[in-house]
């Protein structure tokens, strides 16, 4: 099993580049991950429709049958770390294809993708740029792992 973060492609500071890099070369060692970026045609005349039809077409091009959708979305489940972290394990053994996490652009997500989805997380109640959101949930990613291997990296 491959997990694979799927991101609306977004112009990135360096910290973002670099924090990016950090988690996913430290998350190599526990399994493959993998970052897809949607890049969207870019016409400030796009209204929010338009935009959300264009996300999901994009977003499905990387999407299998037997995949297991997740949408990272502020109306989700939420979870502590250690909660993901037994979540996350029992998605190991449990699901057939590759685990995929959507990062929603401004609009959320088309309602399409939420029929599509086998389910959505939200990382807090609070609202994060989309570049945060890269960082913060690369890194729950990481410090899921730790828990998992009783690594020292969380301390609960």
């Amino acid at each position: 099993m491959k997990i694979k973060t799927i991101f609306i492609n977004k112009t990135l500071p360096g910290w973002v580049m670099e924090g990016l890099s950090e988690y996913k070369r430290r998350l190599k060692r526990y399994l493959a991950v993998e970052f897809i970026e949607v890049v969207l045609n870019s016409s400030p005349k796009k209204n929010a429709k338009d935009v959300l039809d264009e996300e999901k077409v994009k977003i499905l091009m990387h999407i299998k049958t037997s995949d297991y959708l997740v949408l990272l979305d502020e109306k989700g489940t939420e979870f502590s770390s250690e909660d993901f972290s037994k979540w996350l394990n029992k998605k190991f053994v449990s699901i057939q294809g590759d685990l995929i996490f959507v990062v929603g652009g401004a609009y959320g997500f088309h309602d399409e993708l939420k029929e599509r989805a086998n389910e959505q997380i939200a990382l807090s109640k609070m609202t994060f740029t989309h570049q945060m959101v890269r960082v913060v949930f690369t890194e729950q990613l990481y410090r899921a792992m730790t828990i998992l291997k009783n690594e020292p990296y969380h301390h609960s």
